[in-house]
């Protein structure tokens, strides 16, 4: 959109207000009413106002929401709306169409890579959300890059997003603090993200504490194994002076061990982590989540050795919306 808008020689509050009008309730350009007409038709002929279409929405019994929306060349990508106490909402984005890392516990994995999605593509999963929100007396106050594809493997586009996200004058406002970048471990990406100066979060899908394990896992792995990416962490930390959040999926028999903990517990002794585990969502996969028993284990077996850890609780799992379990059919039609 903003592209366009700039080839055709008009300032950037045309964008500023086109977004006001597409969270507003405006869905093609003819409604937005801030434009001339002739402008309008111009942009009519150019891009549909939006970048995505739903084309599937589904609620969770929790109250999650589950999108698949069309892209204007017939890819399929999935977002979702989480709701949380005092009328706060997350919304999980998708920055690709699939995924090439092949994470042997992810559906998003196991389709394979399409295309990067761009920023307005990204931009606009927002705008949705937070239309959906105020229908609901709610706010948008949370985007987490943690949907399909690998966020960091398409760097350009969602810096471009956060920056989008982030601005006050279109109305969107997100504090950068309460936007947050998962990747798998594309340690280039960690370098570049680190000299961004918006101060987004980032967290590191680990899942395991050797090498060995995070490889069966991971293939990313073999590529980037666990000293390289933590150094990096490490400098990125001393570079920001944020901390990095450690996303560590437990999956029973496999690395939910105190063993286990005791391994992720000396990698991460510095004080610059904070560990989220994460429960396994089923999957077309051969794994099974830990029981609550081995599940507590690991916990205190952290909290033993000193380091911070919070559990974070499967939203959505009955219309496949939670972590890992995105998989869009690929293409419309």
């Amino acid at each position: 959109m903003g592209e366009v808008l700039t080839e055709l020689g008009q300032p950037r509050y045309r964008v500023e207000q086109a977004v006001r009008a597409q969270a507003s309730g405006a869905d093609d350009w003819h409604q937005v009413t801030s434009f001339s007409k002739d402008l309008r038709a111009t942009m009519a002929e150019r891009l549909p106002l939006w970048s995505v279409v739903p084309t599937d929405r589904q609620v969770s019994r929790d109250g999650t929401i589950k999108w698949g929306l069309a892209l204007e060349d017939g890819a399929v990508v999935e977002c979702v709306l989480i709701a949380h106490a005092r009328g706060r909402r997350t919304l999980c984005v998708s920055s690709q169409v699939g995924c090439a890392l092949a994470c042997r516990f992810c559906a998003t994995g196991a389709m394979g890579f399409g295309r990067d999605l761009t920023p307005w593509e990204i931009v606009d999963q927002a705008l949705l959300a937070r239309r959906e929100a105020e229908r609901e007396g709610a706010r948008l106050t949370n985007v987490v890059f943690m949907g399909m594809g690998e966020p960091l493997q398409n760097l350009d586009a969602v810096l471009a997003a956060c920056d989008e996200l982030h601005r006050d004058a279109p109305g969107l406002g997100i504090s950068a603090r309460q936007i947050a970048i998962s990747t798998a471990g594309w340690v280039p990406g960690i370098t570049r993200l680190a000299d961004h100066p918006l101060p987004v979060r980032l967290a590191i899908s680990l899942h395991a504490a050797d090498d060995q394990t995070r490889g069966a896992l991971m293939p990313i792995n073999a590529r980037y194994p666990i000293a390289n990416l933590l150094a990096e962490c490490r400098r990125y930390c001393d570079r920001t002076g944020r901390r990095v959040f450690i996303e560590y999926l437990l999956l029973e028999g496999v690395n939910d061990s105190p063993a286990d903990a005791h391994r992720l517990a000396d990698l991460l002794r510095d004080g610059r982590f904070h560990v989220n585990l994460i429960e396994y969502n089923p999957t077309d996969g051969d794994y099974r989540a830990s029981s609550r028993d081995r599940r507590e284990r690991f916990v205190n077996a952290l909290e033993d050795a000193g380091i911070q850890a919070s559990v974070r609780r499967s939203r959505g799992a009955d219309v496949d919306a939670a972590c890992g379990q995105l998989a869009a059919g690929g293409r419309t039609g």
